[in-house]
């Protein structure tokens, strides 16, 4: 890619759960999802962004009785089993 053409696009494979990607089933959709994403990484803002998405499901996961030994053995599962 040259520069910081922003009339350029690539397109690229990401791998997404099966309800992630019917979301993605109208090109109107893929294209705003690639905006957004754009942004993140051009802008340096993806660090922040997840951050705060970890906090919100630690959050919402601490509101439902969860505590944080429960959610890493949970993530320890996932790795196990080369979902993370």
């Amino acid at each position: 890619m040259e520069g910081d053409r922003t009339d350029q696009t690539t397109d690229v494979i990401i791998p997404l759960d099966a309800e992630a990607a019917n979301a993605l089933g109208s090109k109107a959709r893929r294209e705003a999802a690639g905006r957004y994403l754009s942004g993140l990484l051009k802008n340096g803002r993806l660090p922040e962004v997840m951050a705060e998405a970890i906090a919100e499901a630690k959050h919402e996961a601490r509101s439902r009785g969860l505590t944080d030994a429960d959610i890493d053995a949970e993530l320890a599962a996932w790795r196990a089993e080369g979902r993370l």
